[in-house]
């Protein structure tokens, strides 16, 4: 970055986290915070207006979410790395922000050293997360995957019997993203497809279909 000081947005919904990190942040050598922002919709203008290198994004925010703001930064900016700082560490929020694009994922509490370490290595297209982060993404890695069957019914996927087998266990669209690691509009995507094969109207006909052939 040819020596220039890193150009950092800070993303959150209470106010003092956002002061409190923009003060942390200046004291920061080689960082300079260029704006503030509440929300996601907020946070998108601004990078728009400012052109940060880097977003310290929170994820449970008004109006537009964290995963959901980080998703249009790749789309829009592409150029612009996100680096996650929440209190949340659930397989859920980690896995939708890293399926949105995130580099980076922290819990709030990192200390201003872990940060600018984050924000750095982000912008140099490398990812770092926090102790806590890794043991859930190793043991999410390390989880055994259900073992393929040699044929499906009705020109199933494995992927889309995967997650037929969740639904017959009740589960959300959200936990189900968590349980197999993948984004929830990809859920949303093999819940519609696995529909269509199997002529399931709703979700009791879909999960009555997978107890009945063993499906998960």
């Amino acid at each position: 970055m040819s020596g220039e000081p890193l150009r950092v947005l800070v993303v959150d919904d209470q106010q003092l986290v956002r002061e409190g990190l923009t003060a942390l942040l200046e004291l920061t050598d080689g960082v300079t915070v260029v704006g503030a922002a509440g929300d996601g919709a907020r946070a998108l203008d601004l990078i728009a207006e400012r052109r940060p290198d880097v977003v310290l994004m929170d994820l449970r925010m008004p109006v537009l979410d964290g995963i959901a703001a980080t998703g249009q930064v790749r789309d829009r900016f592409p150029d612009v790395a996100v680096v996650v700082l929440t209190t949340y560490a659930d397989e859920e929020s980690i896995a939708g922000a890293l399926a949105a694009g995130a580099r980076g994922y922290l819990t709030k509490d990192a200390g201003r050293a872990e940060i600018g370490m984050a924000l750095r290595a982000a912008v140099a297209g490398h990812s770092m997360f926090d102790p806590v982060v890794s043991a859930r993404l190793a043991d999410a890695m390390n989880r055994p995957a259900p073992q393929p069957r040699d044929r499906l019914p009705d020109g199933l996927t494995q992927r889309e019997a995967e997650v037929l087998g969740q639904l017959a266990l009740g589960r959300t669209n959200a936990e189900i993203a968590a349980a197999l690691f993948v984004a929830e509009t990809t859920v949303k995507t093999h819940i519609n497809n696995a529909f269509a094969k199997i002529g399931a109207r709703n979700r009791t006909e879909a999960a009555g279909y997978a107890t009945r052939h063993g499906l998960g």
